[in-house]
């Protein structure tokens, strides 16, 4: 038996089919497309996701025609699109619980900068104050001592560190206003 000649036999069949498929689906697609794009919108909720869904529904059809019943055909294009978009939202739903969290926002650049800048400008006017000033203000607010401890500590009243702090702190406000 000669297989070319069978083969030949058969193409212009299987030619004249995909023709005719090509024609079927060219008129559902003209007839059918712009509905089952609404529909798919209506269910994923995106203009772009819709219309690649109805486009994979069309070429599936495509690839499944021979065994489609070409009657139910506006039906099972509809079905499909509903199927696809289905599965559109649980791909969605599956990406958007696994997205990684974002980093925290970071600090702006500057923000170390300044900070140092600040802290020298604090250094530099607690040296300016008299010492016993600086000596007060540096115990109790970077050694978190009470006015007791403080007092204690340099053998002076708790009165006279009330004073010494309430004046170091105005000089040192006043420092740092300036250099503003």
């Amino acid at each position: 038996m000669n297989t070319t000649a069978v083969a030949s036999s058969e193409e212009p069949a299987i030619d004249a089919a995909r023709t005719d498929a090509d024609t079927a689906l060219t008129e559902l697609y003209a007839g059918h497309y712009a509905r089952l794009v609404r529909l798919a919108v209506l269910l994923v909720r995106e203009q772009g996701l819709a219309e690649d869904v109805v486009q994979d529904a069309f070429v599936a059809m495509h690839q499944r025609w021979q065994r489609i019943d070409q009657g139910t055909a506006p039906a099972y294009l509809a079905k499909s699109v509903v199927n696809r978009s289905r599965s559109a939202l649980r791909h969605r739903s599956v990406v958007a619980r696994n997205r990684p969290e974002p980093p925290p926002d970071a600090a702006p650049a500057d923000t170390e900068v300044l900070a140092s800048a600040h802290r020298a400008a604090v250094l530099d006017g607690l040296a300016a104050l008299p010492t016993r000033q600086r000596e007060v203000l540096v115990m109790r607010y970077y050694l978190d001592y009470s006015e007791r401890e403080i007092a204690n500590a340099l053998g002076i009243s708790q009165g006279a560190v009330k004073s010494h702090a309430s004046r170091g702190a105005a000089a040192l406000r006043q420092t740092l206003q300036e250099q503003r």
